[in-house]
């Protein structure tokens, strides 16, 4: 296993992929059953695009309308545990379960919310190759080095494309 203050990619991404949907359709079968039905549940880390280097993790977002995220919380509380290391807001909470394979991290957002940009950022790297290429690029510049380095760079990068996406609206 990989110490988790070192960023590593999967060995094999194309597996990683293909154990992250797996994952994913287990996972969603439960989280719409246990969500308001404004819930939109969608698979959005790097295993969710073709192409894209992973760590090997799986990301899912979940997205309600406001006045059920509430009800939305409490749901995935009952069920995982709370990501200690993330932010939480009015808007914005993360969940994860680190016994799941592979790591699983679940992140409730508010529909059109501050934070409720992950699907935007997922669906820019499918739908632009220079943008995914220099996605990948930051992850191998980052890989088998330290953690916080990699989620600043990250950051920033997913910053930028936000930003851009934003103004091509």
């Amino acid at each position: 296993m990989t110490h988790p203050d070192t960023f590593s990619l999967a060995p094999d991404p194309d597996a990683a992929r293909a154990a992250a949907d797996r994952l994913f359709a287990a996972v969603r079968r439960d989280l719409v059953a246990r969500l308001p039905p404004s819930a939109e549940v969608l698979h959005v880390g790097a295993t969710a695009i073709p192409g894209c280097l992973t760590k090997g993790d799986l990301d899912i977002v979940v997205r309600v309308e406001a006045a059920d995220f509430a009800a939305a919380e409490a749901g995935l509380a009952g069920a995982f545990g709370r990501n200690a290391g993330s932010a939480r807001t009015d808007g914005f909470a993360a969940f994860e379960d680190a016994r799941r394979t592979p790591h699983l991290g679940i992140q409730l957002t508010v529909k059109g919310g501050a934070l409720d940009g992950f699907h935007r950022f997922a669906e820019a790297l499918r739908t632009d190759p220079a943008l995914l290429r220099r996605y990948n690029d930051l992850k191998r510049a980052h890989h088998d080095g330290p953690m916080a380095p990699y989620r600043a760079a990250k950051d920033a990068f997913v910053a930028e494309v936000l930003r851009l996406a934003a103004s091509d609206a």
